[in-house]
């Protein structure tokens, strides 16, 4: 790890976001690959090529439920002058052809099941007289004969073999992230697992003599744990596999305690501990475990932040993200530099959430020259975004993030954004938008 920007601390001169994104990410390695049933591998990403070994589909087949026809047999078909063929085999889905159609003959197919030799088009029964022998309670096994009543042109409701899929065709490049759609194409051409990044073990460490874990007593003095349980969340969704180690108070022994549970995963997220007033045990204890940066960083809420590399007892790094204490604080900044961290590991190219341009309902203040990221929901309405804050901005006041999807963004240079402005939102829920009509 480099060491321009690592041993800063909370005196020196502040990072912008940029900055700070920028020296975290480039720390970040893509993981190596394991193989993964279909059904437990959406959203990671395919480590290899993938090609198909087969066509699909593998045998040309039937598109309709109908007969299978010589086209030429059939050209003077018509409802009044239908033609008339005998029909000489019934082929399922999942079966094969016993017989070859041939001149005046026709063959009852499924769909799905493989077009006979001799057959170049389907005539579903709709356009024949099945429906009315159907009707008429009347045979529509073979053998038989069958009415074409309507023409349908050459080569209808035949899939040819490898129409969708063929043999030796990449299906799938590396780098894809697989989604639940996917999943189909991939059974289609026989597979059960697939090669992908795995998915990161991110440790998640609280610490404070303060904390109480939720479900417990809570005694004078004493406040519940937001951030282990809204981290943990958070690393689920970003696509990381969470390992909540627990709280460390503020000793050594504990922290180090704490710290040895930790380095066995591949990225150690913490909360509190690293802002000007924190106890220096906490600062002293990772710094003197690894290579640790303590950091102001540009911004409102998160401005303290600590980065580094910490060592298990092998040599092996695990990169350390120390988040503030504050609960909105935390999860800003986890949205933005330990959500992309992961993404990175996970090997997902685009590692930054989406930003929209949205019509402020309401105005952002920005008085200390940070950059605000501030609480908004956000909708669309009338052919456009608009956000609205959630009430009280304040770091320690979680209910504004509850309320949100979406982060307000007022630039450094910026004093304020009026009502009516446009500002731009990090939109952090799409799934909460809403669409007013």
């Amino acid at each position: 790890m480099g060491t321009d920007h690592a041993h800063r601390h909370y005196g020196d001169e502040m990072l912008s976001v940029e900055e700070a994104q920028e020296y975290i990410l480039r720390a970040m390695n893509v993981l190596e690959s394991e193989e993964k049933p279909l059904s437990e591998a959406i959203g990671q990403v395919l480590a290899q090529d993938l090609v198909s070994k087969i066509n699909i589909p593998p045998l040309t087949n039937s598109a309709m439920d109908g007969y299978a026809v010589r086209h030429e047999d059939i050209t003077e078909a018509s409802e009044h002058a239908p033609i008339y063929l005998q029909v000489i085999d019934e082929i399922a889905a999942g079966s094969l052809p016993l017989k070859q159609v041939t001149p005046g003959t026709a063959s009852r197919i499924m769909t799905g099941a493989p077009i006979p030799n001799g057959a170049d088009t389907v005539i579903p029964f709709e356009d024949t007289d099945e429906p009315q022998r159907t009707e008429r309670r009347e045979s529509v096994m073979v053998p038989g004969r069958v009415a074409i009543k309507y023409l349908s042109p050459k080569g209808s409701s035949v899939r040819p073999f490898g129409q969708d899929i063929k043999q030796g065709q990449l299906v799938y490049p590396a780098g894809t992230v697989i989604r639940s759609v996917d999943l189909g194409g991939l059974a289609s051409i026989g597979l059960g697992q697939v090669p992908v990044v795995r998915r990161p073990i991110v440790s998640i460490l609280s610490t404070g003599d303060e904390l109480v874990l939720p479900g417990e007593k809570l005694d004078d003095g004493k406040i519940y744990d937001a951030n282990g349980v809204g981290l943990i969340a958070a690393v689920r969704a970003s696509g990381g596999i969470p390992n909540f180690v627990g709280i460390a108070r503020d000793n050594v022994d504990d922290l180090n305690d704490k710290l040895d549970e930790c380095l066995r995963g591949d990225f150690l997220i913490t909360s509190a501990g690293v802002s000007k007033g924190d106890f220096d045990v906490v600062k002293d204890v990772l710094s003197a475990r690894g290579e640790m940066g303590f950091w102001s960083v540009r911004m409102r809420p998160g401005k303290p932040l600590a980065f580094g590399m910490l060592y298990d007892d092998s040599g092996k790094a695990i990169p350390h993200l120390g988040l503030p204490g504050n609960p909105v604080s935390a999860l800003v900044a986890f949205e933005i530099f330990a959500r992309p961290s992961i993404r990175k590991m996970l090997g997902i190219p685009n590692v930054f959430r989406n930003t929209v341009d949205a019509v402020l309902q309401d105005s952002i203040e920005n008085n200390d020259g940070r950059r605000v990221y501030a609480r908004v929901i956000i909708r669309y309405q009338d052919g456009g975004f608009i956000a609205s804050t959630t009430g009280n901005q304040g770091s320690n006041l979680l209910s504004s993030m509850l309320k949100s999807n979406g982060l307000a963004i007022c630039p450094e240079n910026q004093k304020f954004i009026r009502a009516g402005d446009q500002v731009q939102v990090h939109v952090t829920d799409w799934d909460r938008v809403e669409y007013v009509s």
